[in-house]
């Protein structure tokens, strides 16, 4: 039997779609849709340094998940030490004054402000107020970052 260049391309496009429905089905949490948060509805967890916020932690159509959640830091706090990780997140100040570490560099911020902290650089935060900050925090993951993750532990 000689197998073709036809047989080969149907083989791997089989190939291809059963990894695809294999990879879809071993999604533990299903894919979130547009939604809405009410901030009075959010459950509000105590913590050592104030508290948090969880809206949600999912995957999307596009990303392998997505998350946001608000964290409410007690003067002087800080809610881990400086670190890295490969995700990239995005950080808005609601209330309060934060210092963030940026590019090795420690920046003074107030409501609206933005910070990005961008894969793999080191980054931190703290509360330099005498009131509590609260600051919006998302995070996602693209595709098969959560795998690459999981397999380097």
């Amino acid at each position: 039997m000689k197998i073709t260049r036809r047989d080969l391309l149907v083989a791997i496009i089989a190939v291809g779609a059963t990894l695809g429905v294999v990879t879809l089905a071993q999604t533990d949490k299903p894919i979130m849709g547009s939604s809405a948060f009410d901030w009075n509805s959010i459950e509000v967890t105590p913590t050592k340094i104030g508290s948090t916020r969880k809206f949600f932690q999912a995957p999307t159509a596009t990303l392998d998940e997505l998350e946001c959640h608000v964290t409410t830091l007690n003067p002087g706090e800080t809610p881990h030490a400086p670190h890295k990780h490969p995700d990239e997140e995005v950080i808005i100040v609601k209330e309060g004054t934060v210092e963030s570490l940026v590019n090795g560099e420690t920046r003074r911020l107030g409501p609206g402000s933005v910070i990005f902290q961008a894969s793999n650089q080191i980054h931190g935060i703290r509360n330099v107020g005498k009131v509590p900050a609260v600051y919006h925090v998302f995070k996602w993951n693209s595709p098969g970052m959560l795998k690459a993750k999981r397999q380097s532990e």
